[in-house]
């Protein structure tokens, strides 16, 4: 980051990031390859870019805190599952290396975006399943590997991490939406702060941009709640997998 055009840059890419997080989510499909445009290492950036998030996942996590009573059992089956998964993700992505992970990338991306797409669907076919109020304790113990495996990929990059944890969620944890959604941030949270944490010592966060993109992101996040009632989640989303595609395209070109 060598002038003011890079940081505004950056600045506007976290307020987007963050706005697009609250009305629909995927802002990282637009905050890391800002990162990687202003001529930031690719690892580097996304190491910088979970960093940043950490702030607006935990405002995430707060606002949906009500609906974890009664899952306490669950948290503490699936919080270290999530740990766990994130400190190896973080590791992996650390051995993996400037070089492989650019080759890696514009795959992620697309998978990203693949995921985003399918967030409609999956939300249409937890909400059918919602008329179930019980877990069944056996299910929700074969969910915690399938948690941490999910976790893994999340602390290696993170884009569409929530829609995986909600679908493993919604196929062996029976419950309504709203509390397997709020148990899915509250995980995804403990998987972005163990990578983030374990990030902190590998030398690899530019820190001012990580300050300017948590800035952003709190700044867009806000906005984006101001927002919810004149934007359509689905319109968004269509655009941010529009722009994903798009972007995992021009670094295929790179290749």
């Amino acid at each position: 980051m060598q002038n003011w055009l890079e940081i505004i840059l950056i600045a506007l890419a976290g307020i987007a990031g963050g706005a697009v997080n609250a009305l629909a989510g995927g802002g990282t499909l637009i905050t890391f390859p800002m990162l990687t445009a202003i001529g930031i290492p690719a690892v580097a950036a996304n190491v910088t870019n979970t960093v940043a998030l950490v702030p607006g996942y935990l405002g995430a996590t707060l606002a949906q805190s009500k609906d974890l009573q009664g899952q306490k059992r669950r948290l503490w089956l699936f919080i270290p599952a999530g740990i766990i998964g994130g400190l190896a993700g973080g590791v992996l992505l650390l051995i993996t290396g400037e070089r492989t992970f650019r080759i890696l990338v514009p795959f992620l991306i697309l998978l990203a975006s693949g995921l985003l797409a399918a967030m409609k669907p999956l939300r249409g076919w937890l909400q059918r399943r919602s008329g179930q109020n019980s877990s069944n304790p056996e299910m929700t113990a074969w969910a915690a590997p399938l948690v941490c495996l999910a976790a893994v990929y999340g602390g290696y990059f993170g884009a569409g991490l929530s829609v995986i944890i909600l679908a493993v969620l919604g196929l062996l944890v029976s419950d309504n939406f709203t509390r397997l959604n709020a148990l899915k941030q509250f995980i995804a949270f403990s998987v972005n702060v163990a990578a983030a944490v374990f990030f902190l010592f590998s030398g690899k966060v530019v820190w001012l941009a990580a300050l300017i993109t948590a800035a952003g992101a709190l700044l867009g996040g806000a906005l984006g709640g101001r927002l919810a009632g004149r934007i359509h989640p689905d319109s968004l989303r269509r655009v941010v997998v529009i722009i994903g595609v798009i972007v995992s395209v021009i670094y295929f070109l790179r290749l």
